[in-house]
């Protein structure tokens, strides 16, 4: 299955000038967070498949208009052509906000989702905006990432993880895709085409 990740950017190539033939084996649209609801609702219009979201800490506006045609799945655990995908929304609280958390909130809501994949019987794709600590974060402390989602891998075994907010042209050094246990980490940044594959049982 194609699957269609976009965060924090909007990407000109999509929005200004779209390609239908370029998207056209997409299955699913999974967005990280701090993008426009009329760029989600653009992609959920041109792409015609679900687009899942979780926000970001700028996505305040969502509040009072969410992206028409989407699904939120901030704290939620659903299940897509048998591939169970839960969300956390929000980065860690720096400035205040609805979709800023301590360390210790976000932890909480995790342990929460853990415990709803756990009767659901587990996780395949853990989706955020903000990345987990050590694990494509920043350096400085509005993009430093969750210790807590480490426990998402030890519990869950994902086999992959989506994030955002951690832009890649915020420096030379980073990677899109890295490793957590046996978690593959994706950042989302812009736009990013996965071709996922079950993990072997």
């Amino acid at each position: 299955m194609k699957i269609l990740i976009v965060s924090d950017q909007e990407n000109t190539y999509i929005w200004d000038h779209f390609d239908k033939e370029k998207f056209k084996d997409i299955e699913l649209i999974i967005s990280c967070g701090d993008l426009k609801a009329s760029y989600l609702s653009f992609l959920v219009t041109m792409i015609p498949v679900p687009l899942l979201y979780v926000p970001g800490n700028h996505d305040i506006k969502y509040l009072q208009a969410p992206p028409e045609g989407c699904i939120d799945i901030d704290n939620q655990i659903i299940t897509y052509k048998n591939i169970k995908i839960a969300g956390l929304g929000g980065c860690i609280e720096y400035t205040g906000g609805p979709f800023q958390y301590t360390e210790n909130t976000m932890r909480k809501r995790t342990k929460k989702l853990i415990r709803s994949c756990q009767r659901k019987g587990g996780l395949d794709i853990f989706v955020t905006h903000a990345p987990s600590l050590g694990v494509g974060d920043g350096d400085d402390w509005a993009h430093k990432g969750f210790e807590c989602f480490h426990d998402v891998y030890k519990t869950l075994s994902p086999s992959y993880h989506l994030h955002g907010h951690q832009h890649l042209n915020y420096g030379v050094n980073q990677k899109r895709i890295l490793t957590a246990q046996e978690t593959t980490v994706i950042n989302g940044f812009s736009y990013y085409i996965l071709d996922y594959t079950p993990k072997e049982s």
